[in-house]
């Protein structure tokens, strides 16, 4: 008995110890912003890293460490710009302690600490410390050399040129197209000389000498889309002073503001490290460029005035429309219009009036499949969000319409698209059949399944539009064209099956592991297992393809429990992309995000609970490799934030919601309104992550979804959260979410 009681005892101050543990680690002042780590993810799977950027929300100058990811030894240099989410810096600052030195310069590095609004490193094995601090478009270098006898500044640009006066340094570096980053950037501390660089590189650089014995140089400068002149006028407009520490602490603000639009609470300080840290992300992109009522569009090569509306790019519409796009027309519905406005104007100025798919600062790049830029366009009127929907929607269908279903291609419509037209697939080649459609590129290939699923839905956003807008031809054609994802459904195998274009079905077939590099001759980043779930908009008529509720779930079952059945390196040697794995699911990519949530579409919401924690636990944690795969600037880290308050868009431009896990006892979700919708999930811990009752505004709740009307007016969801299932609750097939209303 003693020892019972000894063991009790333990476990008891345990408990109570590791809550006081994480009481004290958060102090009372502790700020939403305190609890983003911006080095997870910092070392990829396999690809892309997701880099540590400081940066206001959505705002034009983003930087980060000049190196590969956060194992790397050196930094080459201090950045000045990112140009898009995941690129290098454009233009690059070199602190040196003499005017001479060959290029290019690596400096190892120590005490590095990085959040959204500063950042602060020591270089050169701890002889040179760096503190920085950003507004919207332009920022401040406070640079100590701690032993220097002769302090040097260098600003370097790999393409582009630099000039300088007496006190400051001009210049530009060239994007790919026509588009230039242009920065202008001067020293508190009058410099001994200006001069070009005495080096034998190619890269244009400019040195700033200072005098023998100063030891702290504080640089400002800004940037400009626009020209040099313009980024100076943006340092005047934002930066009065060399105070970086006043200017960081405006930053941290400014995060702050937007990161307590949800407030979430719980004991487990590191959920909400992770929870914060996924949300911090979101707001990397797009990015706002608009300077002073003016910007540049590389869609027209020309300088244009904004109007009040501000000009957003940098938006990679195939990642951003499942999550990002959805959680952000919940908070703030104002840059959702004025995100709106930019494609409009994207798709005139360009000429083709198309919906863009990748709007970058240099263009549309029209990277990936499909045009679900129309999917942001079908959630924004779902929610009322105020648009010229008329406009969009002509723009949207002729994005599908006119220009090609080629992967990564804008060229306008050629051989595949006509077949499609004509049979409502793209057909797959045979093995060893050559391409007859020079749209189709040689690495990307045709992707058919991939593209045939998401033009399916592409076509049923578009029905939507049409419907509310009352275009009674276009509601009937678009809805036919949804079901498209039919033509490629096999019976006997219960999967999405490539067909060639006589009809038949190619065979032999792996699904898990066929279509080269990438699956991309068949399916596209992700192997068949994945794509046989991505009918997002008809999840009813996929359960009844499958044979049904019973047989829907064994199958998703399947997916999560069928192993990858060869070596990781054989499997991702051919499937870089289709990492963090739990069977043959994929977390690492985003046609996988919604899958987890569909088992409630067959009258098991349990296993969604379930599926949704596991991910959560399993894939995405709080250290550098605590994200699966390439987080795309938001794109997956939004699905963090709507599974940890407990609800996710399956199918956006719906504007419903499927109810999941939620990790936190208490979430307060602020609105664009104004109102607060609150999750309140009692008990809810890593044991507890089973609903076992629902209220909502007081009403029992049997359904798990629910939709934006049944929040907008302010709600509060009240959750009995416990260890073991409730297998009665949301299972009757009345309580199913909504699937497309289409005459079939």
């Amino acid at each position: 008995m003693k020892k019972h009681i000894t063991i009790l005892a333990f476990l008891t101050l345990s408990v109570v110890c590791g809550i006081l543990l994480a009481q004290c680690w958060v102090k009372k002042d502790t700020k939403p912003v305190d609890y983003v780590d911006t080095t997870i993810g910092g070392i990829s799977h396999l690809l892309v890293p997701t880099f540590p950027t400081t940066q206001l929300p959505c705002s034009m100058l983003r930087v980060f460490p000049v190196r590969r990811d956060l194992t790397s030894e050196y930094v080459n240099g201090l950045p000045i710009a990112v140009t898009n989410h995941r690129e290098q810096s454009a233009l690059k600052l070199l602190p040196l302690k003499g005017e001479t030195v060959s290029l290019p310069v690596q400096y190892n590095f120590d005490h590095e600490t990085i959040t959204p609004y500063d950042f602060s490193v020591e270089l050169a094995d701890n002889t040179i410390s760096v503190y920085y601090a950003l507004s919207h478009q332009s920022a401040i270098y406070e640079i100590d050399f701690k032993d220097a006898d002769k302090p040097c500044i260098a600003l370097c640009t790999d393409d582009g040129t630099l000039n300088y006066d007496d006190h400051s340094i001009f210049g530009y570096q060239q994007l790919p197209g026509d588009t230039r980053v242009y920065v202008y950037l001067e020293s508190e501390a009058g410099p001994e000389s200006v001069s070009g660089f005495p080096s034998k590189s190619s890269t244009d650089c400019i040195l700033m000498s200072f005098s023998s014995g100063r030891k702290t140089i504080r640089l400002r400068y800004g940037i400009s889309l626009i020209s040099c002149k313009q980024a100076e006028k943006n340092l005047r407009r934002e930066i009065g002073s060399y105070d970086a520490r006043s200017l960081a602490q405006e930053g941290r603000k400014a995060w702050n503001d937007v990161l307590g639009r949800i407030i979430v609470e719980g004991l487990d300080e590191q959920e909400k490290v992770k929870f914060y840290s996924s949300y911090y992300r979101t707001f990397e992109r797009p990015v706002c460029i608009s300077e002073d009522g003016h910007y540049y569009s590389a869609y027209d090569h020309a300088v244009h005035e904004d109007n009040g509306q501000p000009f957003y790019v940098d938006d990679w519409l195939w990642d951003t429309y499942r999550a990002a796009h959805p959680l952000r027309s919940l908070t703030d519905t104002t840059m959702q219009e004025d995100i709106l406005a930019s494609f409009l104007r994207m798709a005139r100025q360009k000429g083709d009036n198309w919906m863009p798919t990748f709007p970058e600062a240099n263009g549309d790049t029209r990277r990936m499949n499909s045009n679900h830029g129309v999917s942001v366009v079908a959630e924004a009127q779902a929610l009322g969000i105020k648009a010229d929907y008329n406009a969009l929607y002509e723009i949207c269908a002729k994005g599908i319409d006119e220009k090609t279903l080629a992967p990564w291609s804008s060229k306008p419509a050629g051989w595949i698209d006509g077949f499609y037209k004509q049979n409502g697939y793209i057909p797959a080649l045979r093995p060893g059949e050559a391409e007859e459609d020079p749209n189709v590129d040689s690495f990307e290939k045709r992707q058919p399944v991939a593209v045939t699923l998401g033009t399916a839905y592409d076509q049923w956003c578009l029905h939507r539009i049409a419907k509310n807008l009352g275009l009674k031809d276009e509601t009937g054609f678009r809805g036919s064209r949804a079901l498209d994802y039919r033509n490629l459904f096999n019976p006997e195998t219960l999967f999405f099956h490539p067909k060639d274009k006589d009809g038949a079905f190619i065979e032999p077939i792996d699904y898990s592991f066929c279509g080269g590099l990438g699956a991309r001759e068949y399916y596209g980043e992700n192997n068949g297992w994945v794509y046989r779930w991505d009918v997002q908009h008809n999840i009813a008529d996929l359960v009844d393809l499958m044979g049904g509720r019973d047989k829907f779930c064994e199958e998703l079952d399947r997916t999560f429990g069928t192993p990858i059945s060869r070596s990781k390196f054989a499997f991702y040697a051919m499937l870089p992309d289709h990492t963090g794995n739990v069977g043959q699911f994929s977390m690492a990519n985003e046609p996988s995000l919604h899958i987890p949530y569909l088992y409630n579409y067959a009258g098991k919401p349990w296993k969604t609970q379930k599926r949704i924690r596991q991910m959560l636990d399993t894939w995405f944690r709080t250290d550098p490799m605590g994200i699966p795969g390439d987080e795309d600037g938001g794109a997956m880290t939004s699905f963090v934030v709507f599974s940890m308050m407990g609800f996710y868009p399956v199918t956006p431009g719906t504007a419903t919601y499927n109810i999941g896990s939620p990790v936190f006892e208490k979430v307060s979700l602020r609105l664009a309104n104004g109102n607060t919708f609150k999750i309140m999930a009692d008990g809810s811990s890593k044991e507890n992550k089973y609903i076992q009752t629902a209220e909502l505004n007081g009403k029992i709740w049997d359904k798990p979804w629910f939709s934006y009307d049944d929040i907008k007016d302010g709600a509060v969801l009240k959750l009995k959260m416990g260890p073991e299932p409730n297998k009665e609750w949301g299972t009757d097939i009345s309580c199913a979410p909504p699937s497309a209303e289409i005459p079939m």
